[in-house]
Parts: C-alpha cells; structure tokens; sequence
C-alpha cells in the first residue's frame, strides 16, 4: 500500500477556503495551502474530498515514499 500526502501549487490558490469546509475531519487545508506546505496532519483520511471540491485544481495526491528502482 502507498501511504499519499495532499499537496498545494499554492500560487494558483485564491484562498476560497472550499477545501477546509468540505475536509471531513475539519483540518484546515486553506492553511497549508496559504502556507505551501503539504498535509501532514496524522488524522488526515486521504479520502481527496479536498482535491476533488477544489474548483481550481489546486491540490493533488503524492506519495510519501522514495520511488525505489526495482530493475536489477
């Protein structure tokens, strides 16, 4: 299983806050995305309500984890 963080392009954000009112758990999005930063929060569910309400495309799944070259 790949463990997935949400990540901002904070530049392309207006600060609408949609993404904080729809997070289930109410982690304030809207704040990290102000701050560039990516959602660590421990109790984040990954469920992507915050992507997919998001109406400029602002924030998008990556993986936590190093790609490890499997080809030997």
């Amino acid at each position: 299983m790949v463990e997935a963080q949400v990540v901002p392009e904070a530049d392309r954000c207006v600060q609408c806050g949609i993404c904080s009112f729809y997070c289930p758990i109410n982690i304030d999005v809207r704040q990290h995305v102000w701050l560039g930063i990516a959602v660590k929060d421990s109790h984040c569910l990954t469920c992507g309500e915050c992507i997919a309400r998001c109406p400029r495309g602002v924030l998008r799944f990556d993986s936590t984890q190093p790609i490890r070259n499997t080809s030997r």
